[in-house]
Parts: structure tokens; sequence; C-alpha cells
């Protein structure tokens, strides 16, 4: 009986760093610094994603609408630096994480998920967006006019 929850725990472990590494090849990051950093190097906008991914409702489709689709994706990957600031409920995170999410939910006032503030190279913020219906191409329309 040990040995199988030796096992089965293994497994979840196993899981959890591929949900993380799956979460990252898809251009998401959680380190602010290194964000920021790439910002400013590649000259992009930082998007910061405030969401409760495994209980918002209004997160879920957002990701499912707009963040998960190809054209949203391949605009990213030309323009944009991303960063999700989660607070789930029973996804883990380390202390260091959990910390740096706070701080960002505090500079920037969040009251709601999912709440978007894009940032320039610079760091200073440029908008703030939401949910909006209309797929990739509705938001991405937002983030142009953001850019200007």
């Amino acid at each position: 009986m040990k040995q199988l929850l030796t096992q089965i725990f293994a497994a979840c472990a196993a899981l959890t760093l591929s949900a993380s590494a799956a979460l990252a090849a898809d251009g998401w990051g959680d380190n602010l610094d290194k964000a920021q950093a790439q910002a400013r190097a590649e000259k992009k906008l930082l998007l910061l994603d405030f969401t409760g991914s495994d209980w918002c409702p209004w997160c879920i489709k957002l990701d499912n609408e707009v963040f998960s689709q190809a054209g949203f994706k391949d605009y990213a990957a030309k323009n944009l630096v991303l960063l999700e600031v989660d607070f789930p409920q029973t996804k883990p995170q380390s202390g260091a994480l959990k910390a740096q999410n706070t701080r960002l939910q505090s500079k920037y006032k969040i009251q709601g998920y999912p709440t978007v503030i894009v940032l320039n190279s610079q760091g200073d913020k440029v908008g703030e967006l939401g949910y909006q219906p209309g797929g990739p191409q509705a938001f991405i329309a937002e983030l142009e006019k953001l850019k200007k």
C-alpha cells in the first residue's frame, strides 16, 4: 500500500510539473522580474493577467476564448510578454509567488478577476482590460489601441 501511495504521489508531482511546463511553453511566465527584463530587451508590451485560473468562470472564459486561441498566441509571440498573476484556490504556489502576486494586486488595485494590466516596455501602465466578447480579434484590437 505504501509503495502504491508513493507511486501515486510521484505521478501527481510529474503532472504538476508538466502543467507548469505547458504553461511556460505557451509563453506565459510567472516571474515579474524576468518578464520586465524581457519586455525591456525586446521592446514589447507586458501583459499581466490577474486571474483565478481554477475557480473564476470569466477568467476561464477569457483563457478559452482568447488566450488559448492560435490568433492570440501568434500575436503575443510577436508583440507581448505574458505574465500570469494567479490567485488559485486549489493549485499549489510557492510562498514567493504568492507574495509577488499579492504585491502586484495591491499595486494595481485589482478588485475583480479577470483584470488585464498592460505595461509598456519601460514598465508604465498604458491600459487595463477585462473579458470582452469577440475572441482574439477583439482583444487584439484593444491592445493595438494601447500601443499608440
